[in-house]
């Protein structure tokens, strides 16, 4: 028979090795997110100052100033829809490593809630007569955790979906400004 100390000790050890795997996890998740926020930059300042060159060049080429403004008006709606396009990407990778955190943080969750409901059962059969109200208020206690954190995981949820609705609106609402403005430019 396993002692009451032996199997907290074991439990503790089980729970700071699960934090250590999904702190490593996380962590290895994070340092993706940075690289494909780096590789998406660099290629944006590559591509960019190429077309920028050639913008320039185009704009110098313009024999007056009406040419000059239909050029910059012409250029207006792709640098538009360029930088969206960034935004686009940007809210994707953004979006996509919080569902892997959030995946891995339940999974963990689930895990660990498995353990103690395990531990507490295992406890309370070996528990001295009395000690009901204890065992009962740990259940309790371990049920309402668990209820408080899906309660966060559903408000996280809806605060990505919102800002993932606002980045697509944003993105509506500037590339309607971008066309106006190139129609506007392009009539005088």
């Amino acid at each position: 028979m396993i002692s009451y100390q032996e199997q907290l000790s074991n439990a503790t050890r089980s729970q700071v090795e699960a934090f250590l795997e999904l702190s490593t996890s996380l962590a290895a998740k994070a340092f993706e997110g940075v690289e494909k926020v780096i590789e998406l930059n660099m290629t944006v300042v590559k591509s960019s100052m190429e077309e920028s060159t050639a913008a320039v060049q185009q704009l110098l080429s313009a024999k007056d100033p009406q040419a000059f403004f239909s050029l910059t008006a012409a250029q207006a709606q792709p640098n538009a829809e360029k930088a969206l396009a960034y935004a686009r990407h940007l809210a994707s990778i953004a979006t996509s490593l919080q569902s892997e955190f959030t995946k891995a943080t339940e999974a963990q969750i689930t895990e660990n809630n498995r353990k103690v409901v395990a531990l507490v059962d295992e406890v309370s059969k070996n528990a001295p007569a009395g000690s009901e109200n204890v065992v009962a208020f740990m259940k309790s206690a371990i049920g309402n955790a668990s209820a408080g954190y899906e309660q966060i995981s559903k408000s996280t949820k809806q605060a990505v979906e919102a800002m993932e609705s606002n980045i697509a609106n944003a993105t509506t609402q500037m590339t309607q400004a971008a066309a106006k403005a190139t129609g506007r430019a392009a009539r005088k």
